[in-house]
């Protein structure tokens, strides 16, 4: 076996295949990815990106709506559970307020 040959060869071949491979493993488990010159390539398109944003918006809208409902399902257990003598006093207290 001829040494001179193979090692010129391994030599010029180890670097690309560990640049794919570690690449891969990058790509796997979700870090970003980097050209050859460095750079960050982004894997999201602008559609993508627009659809994210909308649904982050439409989240915390639903966020707030839900925190809402759930004072007002507060009062109304509150209204529930509370004698009824103690609730017609402070409607009344309400209905005094100018």
């Amino acid at each position: 076996m001829e040494w001179g040959m193979i090692v010129p060869v391994a030599a010029i071949t180890i670097g690309p295949i560990s640049w794919a491979f570690t690449t891969w493993v990058r790509a796997k488990h979700g870090y970003p990815i980097a050209d050859k010159k460095g750079n960050t390539v982004s894997r999201i398109d602008a559609n993508t990106q627009r659809t994210i944003d909308l649904l982050s918006q439409d989240n915390d809208r639903q966020a707030a709506q839900i925190s809402r409902l759930e004072e007002r399902i507060a009062v109304l257990e509150r209204i529930a559970t509370d004698p009824a003598e103690r609730t017609s006093r402070e409607i009344e207290a309400l209905r005094a307020l100018p």
